[in-house]
């Protein structure tokens, strides 16, 4: 899972917005420049924020340093899903499904030189994933059965690992590969100390190991790339990897020498570093805002890049509110109680989705290039749910809106405000990342979409860090505008519907390392939700798996823990000097096979 983030800014006048910003162009641009290799091939790409940390375990964002650094046992050919070999050579599952062995490929290394063998495996999932005191986002999409037991690991030989499970679960190869969404392997020799030592609260020092501010000289990786350089608010430089594993009759991947990440303060700052040659790709990472691809499709020819239009994103947008009624440890409420009567009462949450004008969305923000989103599950997916199947959906209708409202009580004053049962005006602050200029408009709309219903929102977009904190760590939010990356397989959803998962943000319970909490209640339509992902993971047949992938659907649809925006469309330009590329929508990662990516110069 990652929490992700992806949408941008409606074009009124996209001249006027270039020229408000082309200082910052001669600006990053020289910045951009300035890093260009004088030997070896490079690569320039761009993300919108600094990343969190270097730990795997630890790590909740999309993109991160991962996508380049690190590899698991297996992949997803990113243009098809088909399940590949990868650090893993060969796997075999037992006749009773309960057995899964690994065979590692012969002569694995790490970036230091050291062996890669199945000591690390089991390390990196006995002892980092399956820890209880580490709030591996990854555990939760590993629980099996309604008992959430965790699979043993043993190692065989230095060559092979095997995976016990209490019961058959259809999910578990899909849970073992790499980035963007699943389990990379971590090297024991480098952790296990920071795993066997605990700090004065009793916690592993792992929690606190492979910060930002770690010299990247320690960072030990497995993939194409390891980190050079963090200089924070401007780049991360990445060098190839002279372990890595992977080659071709043409030679050792990765094929491109060097790459620059570049921090971007927006979406608009990406734009102009793209046009004036000094980014190689942009919407590699979220599609193109749409104002964007009509722009840049004009410009291909005489910019030398191609603009690369791959169907249906399979990320989701989203807007959420804090439904968690819990107390912190100094026995205050997360989330203020007037407050949370409203997030927690079904005709609010369904009076808000009524209220969000879609259409507006997609014809002015999106330019007409999106649909209506209602599925937590992605388009691509066979347990895809339709509308026209059964799914229940929230069309635009303020007049419902109003009237779901004031069957659950509220009414309005001679202004138009909207007031709660006690008399109370409704009023609550929506959050997004700032940078991302199209989230930043979707929430601007929202704002004016809410206030005809009477109800006032206070949007702020801040900084990505400060709200993944905020949601994940203080829980002190109400509302809040985000994305998650998307897939084939419906589990990989797990971290964040089931109610133990560390990312089930909406109602979050008390995670390894934080505070305690007091007083959290788990709804009974999220046990259900539990119970539809523990079923459906038992079942291997796809007839007799996708009615419980069907029922988490219409939950969610009935409950509205999220509610669920816009479909995008898959857009990504990228220089022609860059060979290689293969794009659709699937991938959240557009360069998903960056390991055989060529630079002609």
């Amino acid at each position: 899972m990652a929490v992700t983030l992806r949408r941008r800014w409606l074009a009124l006048g996209l001249g006027l917005c270039m020229a408000g910003v082309l200082v910052m162009l001669g600006l990053s641009g020289c910045s951009l420049r300035s890093t260009r290799a004088e030997t070896g091939s490079q690569l320039v790409l761009s993300t919108l924020q600094d990343p969190k940390t270097f730990n795997y375990a630890l790590n909740q964002e999309f993109p991160s340093i991962f996508l380049f650094c690190y590899r698991g046992l297996l992949r997803e050919e990113g243009t098809t899903g088909e399940l590949q070999p990868d650090l893993a050579e060969a796997w075999e599952i037992s006749p009773d499904q309960r057995r899964v062995t690994f065979t590692l490929r012969e002569g694995l290394k790490w970036s230091d030189g050291q062996p890669l063998t199945a000591d690390d495996v089991v390390f990196t999932y006995r002892d980092v994933i399956f820890n209880e005191k580490i709030p591996a986002e990854s555990q939760e999409t590993l629980r099996l059965g309604e008992n959430r037991t965790l699979p043993e690991v043993r190692k065989l030989d230095e060559r092979r690992v095997e995976f016990l499970l209490a019961e058959p679960f259809a999910p578990f190869l899909a849970a073992t590969q790499g980035p963007p969404t699943d389990i990379v392997i971590l090297p024991k020799h480098k952790l296990e100390p920071s795993i066997q030592t605990l700090d004065a609260n009793g916690n592993p020092l792992f929690l606190s190991t492979w910060g930002t501010d770690t010299d990247p000289a320690e960072i030990v990786v497995n993939g194409p790339y390891q980190i050079e350089q963090y200089r924070p608010g401007e780049r991360i430089i990445f060098r190839r990897n002279p372990y890595y594993w992977e080659q071709t009759p043409q030679g050792q991947m990765p094929f491109v020498d060097r790459i620059v990440w570049q921090i971007a303060e927006s979406t608009d700052t990406q734009l102009l570093a793209f046009r004036s040659g000094d980014l190689d790709a942009i919407g590699d990472v979220r599609p193109l805002r749409p104002e964007y691809f009509s722009l840049l499709k004009r410009e291909e020819k005489r910019g030398k890049f191609t603009v690369y239009a791959g169907g249906p994103w399979s990320g989701n947008t989203f807007i959420t509110f804090n439904l968690n009624q819990a107390k912190n440890a100094a026995g205050q409420p997360l989330v203020n109680p007037i407050k949370s009567r409203w997030f927690n009462n079904l005709a609010f949450r369904q009076a808000i989705a009524h209220a969000i004008d879609r259409p507006r969305l997609i014809n002015n923000i999106y330019r007409g290039i999106s649909a209506n989103q209602d599925s937590p599950i992605s388009v691509q997916s066979p347990y895809y749910l339709s509308p026209e199947a059964g799914l229940k959906v929230y069309n635009y209708d303020l007049q419902q809106a109003k009237q779901l409202l004031q069957s659950a009580g509220f009414q309005y004053n001679t202004d138009g405000q909207l007031l709660d049962t006690d008399g109370n005006q409704v009023e609550f602050n929506l959050l997004t990342n700032a940078g991302n200029k199209l989230r930043e408009a979707m929430g601007t709309q929202i704002r004016e979409d809410l206030n005809k219903i009477g109800i006032q929102v206070n949007f702020t977009p801040i900084n990505f860090n400060t709200l993944i904190s905020r949601v994940n760590d203080s829980r002190d939010w109400d509302c809040v505008l985000l994305g998650f990356t998307g897939g084939i397989e419906p589990h990989g959803g797990a971290n964040l519907w089931t109610s133990g998962g560390s990312s089930h943000m909406f109602n979050q319970g008390p995670q390894p390392g934080q505070p305690p909490l007091t007083d959290w209640v788990v709804s009974d339509w999220e046990r259900e939700i539990d119970r539809a992902f523990a079923a459906g993971a038992r079942e291997f047949d796809f007839a007799k798996r996708k009615p419980f992938y069907d029922q988490f659907q219409k939950i969610v649809q009935e409950q509205l823990p999220v509610i669920h925006l816009v479909h995008e469309i898959a857009l990504m330009a990228v220089r022609d000097r860059v060979e290689g590329v293969k794009y659709n929508g699937l991938p959240s990662w557009g360069l998903w096979n960056l390991q055989e990516l060529r630079v002609r110069d």
